[in-house]
């Protein structure tokens, strides 16, 4: 059993909307002759029972897809784990971190766990969460920016909800680009921000695992007050090494995935 590729293309279909680059990057790509395959998709979620990562991975794992790793994002409260079909390489990599609510302040947990409340009983009438989207209705832009002051990744999960929270290309199957480093120089001569934090590219040959992203996408999301214009979904890059066995890695590192969260880190509008 696998999964069927309409439900990639509809998350792919939902996360582009709110990322209007990704068309760009893949015309870009196209006009020299390109063809993006995909490496990896990343879910947020939170830690309660109902929706936490092993709730939100459930399809992924009934189509085939096995649990390969684990980590842990000390200081931005988040876990995390990524999911892979064994032996089938074509099929994009599944990553899903959840926020550990309980380490936020009492404030921030209590306006989380209103809005929890607010959905628990619809949830079982939830024929997916992955393309449920905002589960709890327009939001309220002082609550967004309450949840800003202690993470970023509520704020941004408590706008968007559940949907794709980024796609990535795999650098490796590029033809007409032997490095990341020369597709970031790509992106950049065609006018694209990328996120610096912790240097263009975050980690190295030696670990295996090199990725840049693009910083996400400003756009109008209205609230319940009117439109403001916030940081959405972005894309990333990847290009991996293959171990002493050959065999190239498939996992992550903490350290450089701790900074790609940092591209939906908000900032003013330009």
């Amino acid at each position: 059993m696998s999964i069927p590729f309409q439900f990639f293309n509809q998350l792919f279909d939902e996360y582009q909307k709110l990322n209007p680059s990704v068309n760009k990057i893949h015309q870009l790509f196209k006009n020299v002759g390109e063809e993006i395959i995909n490496d990896h998709i990343a879910f947020r979620t939170l830690n309660f029972p109902e929706i936490n990562i092993d709730k939100i991975a459930q399809p992924f794992i009934e189509n085939g897809y096995k649990e390969k790793g684990n980590y842990r994002f000390k200081e931005k409260k988040l876990t995390a784990k990524h999911y892979e079909i064994p032996n089938n390489p074509s099929m994009p990599k599944i990553f899903i971190s959840q926020l550990m609510t309980y380490e936020l302040s009492e404030t921030a947990q209590r306006l989380i766990s209103s809005l929890y409340s607010d959905i628990q009983s619809n949830l079982n009438k939830a024929s997916n969460l992955l393309f449920e989207g905002n589960f709890w209705g327009t939001p309220d832009y002082h609550i967004y920016e309450r949840l800003l002051e202690d993470s970023e990744y509520a704020a941004w999960f408590y706008v968007f909800g559940f949907r794709a929270n980024h796609f990535t290309v795999n650098v490796n199957y590029l033809e007409n680009f032997d490095s990341l480093e020369a597709v970031n120089e790509f992106l950049k001569e065609n006018d694209f921000k990328l996120n610096t934090s912790g240097g263009e590219i975050k980690g190295t040959p030696q670990q295996y695992l090199e990725q840049s992203s693009t910083l996400a996408d400003i756009i109008p999301v209205r609230f319940s007050d009117k439109a403001h214009h916030i940081p959405a979904c972005y894309y990333e890059f990847a290009r991996r090494y293959p171990q002493s066995n050959g065999e190239l890695f498939n996992g992550f590192i903490t350290s450089s995935a701790d900074k790609i969260f940092e591209s939906t880190d908000y900032r003013e509008p330009q």
